[in-house]
């Protein structure tokens, strides 16, 4: 593996586990209250410049994944998709660049 694929690798888990980390803390201190973290989101210019910022990401990748499947047939990279959309684009953006990286005969069918 090369050390960039290691590299996209490490991301990934760091982008799982990372963002996982903070939303379990609230999730736990707040009760696992979606309205009241929705309401966070929100809640400032700031905060809602991030969350814009994140799902315009987020839509870009998945159209992405969806265009590259089209063209590569790579059934694996569409994991890509419930990633970004569970725990979001720190996780599903390098699955995504560690899984494309694969030698292109790796996943022929």
């Amino acid at each position: 593996m090369t050390a960039l694929r290691r590299s996209y690798l490490a991301l990934a888990i760091l982008g799982a586990i990372w963002p996982m980390a903070h939303l379990l803390s609230y999730l736990l201190g707040e009760g696992g209250s979606l309205p009241g973290m929705v309401g966070l989101w929100i809640a400032n210019d700031a905060t809602r410049g991030l969350t814009a910022d994140l799902l315009v990401s987020a839509l870009v990748l998945i159209l992405w994944v969806l265009a590259e499947y089209r063209l590569r047939r790579d059934p694996l990279a569409l994991i890509a998709i419930p990633a970004t959309l569970t725990v979001g684009v720190s996780f599903g953006l390098p699955l995504y660049l560690f899984l494309r990286s694969r030698s292109a005969t790796s996943f022929r069918l």
